[in-house]
């Protein structure tokens, strides 16, 4: 039996797509009307779960039922990196879960097209090998999953992208063209590799479905709620009129902070995280951060 712990889009699509092929029930903290949803505690008892909660919700999480999941297989679905202790969420769970058992999926694939069956592909990430195989089992034909064993860039990758995605939107609600998009997209991924490098992640994972695949899906559409984050800022909405109105978190919003003070504390140059900041978190115009970016 699989737990899908959290509801929201991208939890519920999960939870769509493996009950075509093993026994899953799905929780949340708030009772959401989704058959097979079952009470939280019920499906920590479960031997496999697959946590899909807001990333900067994680710590407490994992402090709050320590003791329940400490012995569990954990495929982290959650993309995004600890504001508060610019920790990632590898080091994190390794706090409360022996490495052995936990592994990290990424990769592109709105929720809207998964629960539609579209074809969708996607990475299982773990130092353990043979659990991120295992975990590849549960999902149906149309989701292709690959396998890695790294961890650290495959989590670095899905969390950076949403912060290049708000760069996209900005670009595009201040109608630059496909020209500016492409290069700010193309220079995206040069950063987020250089981010990922310092840390020890492969080039390779940048350039395949986690990195430059996840990247041009978030960044080059309106289903993409960063996106839509940076397209509204650039139309002159504030940041917390765009978040009301989402009724969804957008990590991105939080992952831009915590590169910002992780690369100013390592002297790692992210040029566009750091602009993206300041539009952010500063209040600087957005069409001055995209012309100081692309003069």
């Amino acid at each position: 039996m699989v737990s899908v712990i959290g509801a929201g889009a991208w939890g519920s699509a999960i939870y769509f797509a493996i009950k075509e092929k093993v026994n899953a029930v799905i929780t949340s903290r708030k009772k959401r009307d989704i058959e097979g949803f079952v009470d939280f505690k019920d499906a920590l008892k479960n031997e496999y779960l697959i946590v899909v909660i807001a990333a900067q919700a994680i710590k407490d999480f994992l402090k709050d039922y320590k003791e329940e999941i400490k012995s569990k297989k954990i495929l982290v679905a959650s993309k995004g990196i600890d504001v508060e202790s610019l920790k990632f969420l590898d080091e994190i769970f390794e706090e409360y879960v022996d490495r052995k058992n936990l592994a990290f999926v990424s990769g592109p694939s709105f929720a809207k097209e998964v629960k539609e069956k579209k074809p969708t592909a996607l990475v299982i990430a773990s130092k353990n090998l043979d659990l991120a195989k295992e975990f590849s089992k549960f999902f149906p034909d149309f989701i292709k999953i690959y396998v890695d064993d790294d961890t650290k860039g495959v989590e670095i990758a899905g969390a950076y992208k949403n912060v290049i995605a708000i760069a996209s939107g900005i670009s595009d609600g201040l109608n630059l063209g496909n020209n500016a998009r492409a290069a700010l997209l193309a220079r995206g991924l040069v950063e987020m590799d250089r981010f990922g490098e310092f840390f020890g992640a492969k080039k390779d994972t940048f350039l395949g479905l986690a990195g430059a695949g996840d990247l041009f899906l978030t960044a080059n559409s309106t289903m993409s709620r960063n996106y839509r984050v940076g397209f509204n800022l650039a139309k002159g909405k504030s940041l917390n009129d765009i978040l009301n109105e989402l009724k969804e978190v957008a990590e991105g919003v939080y992952t831009t902070k915590a590169i910002y003070e992780i690369s100013k504390l390592k002297n790692i140059y992210t040029p566009i995280a750091n602009e993206v900041y300041k539009i952010l978190y500063e209040g600087k115009s957005p069409k001055d951060s995209l012309r100081d970016l692309l003069i």
